[in-house]
């Protein structure tokens, strides 16, 4: 398959220079593959439909010059939604007091998936309080890890700060 990481480097100065942060960039599929570029305002407000649109216009013609991806393929550009993919350190940081689903690519403490709460970071390792006690996660080992949807972070959505941000937990 195609590398991700090329095409995120073709199309993240663009991105950036419209008022956006590239969130994850992830090709799947087989016959028709799907190339989803996830993206967020870099002024944190709320994503809008022109917003996903101009995305799209910029990124096709940029990957119609630079063509990384063989044959026919689908763009999607979306917003990360409310129960969002974590993908950057700063991340971890951002949604600390929310709860979080992680999956590590090497076993810790012999386990692969961790789920609670999210306590930020602490010297490149992500910290999750678990029901038996406090996990050190590396970030660099990190495979997924995404915001848990639950009535907590429904709740602190709809009452976003004027950034567009759900508040944190107390």
């Amino acid at each position: 398959m195609n590398d991700t990481g090329r095409i995120e480097r073709i199309i993240a100065p663009t991105i950036t220079a419209l008022g956006f942060e590239i969130v994850r960039v992830q090709l799947s599929g087989g016959q028709r593959p799907v190339l989803q570029v996830m993206a967020e305002r870099v002024d944190r407000l709320p994503m809008t439909v022109e917003d996903c649109a101009d995305i799209s216009r910029a990124v096709s013609a940029l990957l119609d010059v630079e063509d990384p991806i063989a044959g026919a393929y689908t763009l999607e550009v979306s917003s990360p939604g409310i129960d969002r993919p974590l993908t950057r350190l700063g991340d971890f940081e951002r949604y600390a007091g929310y709860e979080v689903r992680i999956e590590t690519r090497q076993p810790v403490n012999g386990r692969r998936r961790f789920q609670g709460m999210l306590r930020g970071t602490d010297d490149g390792q992500v910290r999750v309080d678990l029901s038996e006690g406090t996990a050190l996660l590396p970030f660099a080992d990190i495979q997924r890890a995404k915001l848990v949807l639950n009535d907590a972070l429904i709740a602190a959505s709809a009452r976003p700060d004027p950034s567009g941000e759900p508040q944190p937990r107390p």
